[in-house]
């Protein structure tokens, strides 16, 4: 048992620095971009409330969420295709455009369905422009490399998880709601020129995709469709999971329905993963606060918590690169298992009991996540690499979007308890799942 740990330690010394030579700029403009994402993601949501309430516009409260759901799954498909076809320089800097564009709408916006609009608009954008963030790591980085940059795009998330919501809050509240999205503006353009000069060199000549743009609107429709007939006990929900199984198997690996081993398993992984994780965050605080009495600012301790956990998770994993992805992979899904499956025991012990299982869900994921997103890059040939990063993409928005919806109507219909069993159960079949993840041909 010892012996690994001692071939794994010259490796972790031996970890490459993503900020020397020819890495230096493009890891500073990734992870800017991704940084500028997430932060308008998480500060988004303490602003909504000000914003629906200014503009008269509570009935269309959910679609400004749903809005940039259903947008950007199309433009995942689209710039998968895009950045195979002529390079991701392309689709990244008309994304960050069209997501300027979505901010400018949704700040000046005179009503409510001018707002949902912009929502969309800035859904789209971020949707071009995050999958060829994944295609820039895998034509530029050596394999040794990714784990560190994976890990660092994970850590972009940490800050705006840890300071969006209160930066927004405070922001939408002295300044107004509208510089939430209007303040964002002006630092998207420095993000995007640290960029420049390596897409320079990653510029390709090929044919676009077709026949997938049906498949996205049948995807998003399907999924929306699902989500709002689960809700309303509606059989209208079959006509919406037609149309996502219509999607799927056109958009992803073939064989991603039934775990099929390699890449297949591991685009799903990811959906699984993201699901569970955002299914049980979304009750967490209700939970908390409901139960135990808890006020919003100690049940968002909880969440901290797990962001620092997912951190650290991919940190660790970062260190040692010359370790399989497999094994973190699987150890990572385990871990998140047991974390989500304690979240659901501690909701009938004790609230403060929520606080360490979360930490060890947040690292479960950490450890599993980057090293997914390594696996899937080096299952992937350079003709598919924006496909599959695409596919990951699409995975992590449909786990996270169903997870939370079928969860949700779950709470509404038995209570908090069937919601958390539903998340418990997902990652549960995450980590039975995780070993499927290797190479079938290795």
């Amino acid at each position: 048992m010892t012996a690994p740990a001692r071939e794994e330690a010259p490796a972790a010394a031996r970890a490459p620095s993503l900020l020397a030579g020819p890495y230096r700029m493009p890891t500073v403009g990734i992870v800017a971009v991704v940084a500028l994402l997430a932060f308008e993601s998480m500060a988004v949501g303490t602003a909504m409330p000000v914003a629906a309430r200014d503009l008269n516009g509570l009935p269309l409260y959910a679609w400004a969420f749903s809005a940039v759901f259903i947008a950007g799954l199309v433009a995942n498909v689209v710039s998968g295709g895009w950045a195979d076809a002529r390079g991701p320089a392309r689709p990244l800097f008309t994304g960050l455009a069209v997501f300027v564009a979505g901010l400018l709408l949704a700040g000046t916006a005179p009503t409510m369905a001018w707002f949902v609009g912009g929502r969309a608009v800035q859904g789209f954008g971020s949707g071009l422009a995050s999958v060829p963030l994944y295609v820039i790591v895998a034509r530029v980085y050596p394999e040794e490399y990714r784990p560190k940059i994976f890990a660092a795009m994970a850590g972009a998330w940490v800050v705006p998880s840890l300071v969006g919501p209160s930066i927004g809050g405070l922001v939408a509240q002295h300044l107004g709601w509208r510089w939430v999205f209007l303040g964002i503006v002006p630092l998207v353009v420095p993000a995007a020129l640290a960029l420049v000069p390596v897409l320079r060199g990653l510029r390709t000549r090929g044919t676009m995709p077709r026949g997938r743009m049906l498949a996205a609107v049948a995807l998003s429709a399907g999924a929306a469709t699902l989500l709002w007939g689960i809700d309303h006990r509606s059989l209208v929900a079959v006509a919406g999971l037609a149309g996502l199984v219509y999607g799927v198997r056109t958009l992803m690996p073939r064989g991603l329905l039934w775990l099929r081993r390699g890449l297949p398993t591991a685009v799903a992984m990811r959906g699984l993963l993201l699901g569970a994780m955002s299914g049980t965050e979304a009750f967490i605080p209700l939970a908390l606060t409901t139960r135990y009495g808890f006020s919003p600012a100690t049940a968002g301790i909880v969440l901290t918590a797990g962001a620092l956990g997912w951190s650290a998770g991919s940190w660790w994993q970062g260190r040692f690169p010359g370790t399989s992805r497999v094994r973190f992979a699987v150890a990572g899904a385990g871990l998140h298992a047991v974390g989500v499956a304690a979240v659901a025991v501690s909701f009938h012990l004790s609230g403060w009991l929520t606080l360490p299982a979360w930490i060890v869900a947040g690292a479960g994921i950490g450890l599993a996540f980057p090293a997914l997103s390594v696996q899937v890059l080096s299952l992937s040939g350079s003709s598919a690499q924006g496909t599959n990063s695409s596919a990951m993409q699409i995975s992590d928005t449909l786990g996270s979007s169903l997870a939370v919806g079928i969860a949700g109507a779950l709470v509404n219909a038995a209570g908090l308890n069937a919601g958390a069993v539903c998340t418990a159960v997902i990652a549960t079949v995450a980590a039975l799942a995780a070993h499927r993840v290797r190479d079938p041909h290795a």
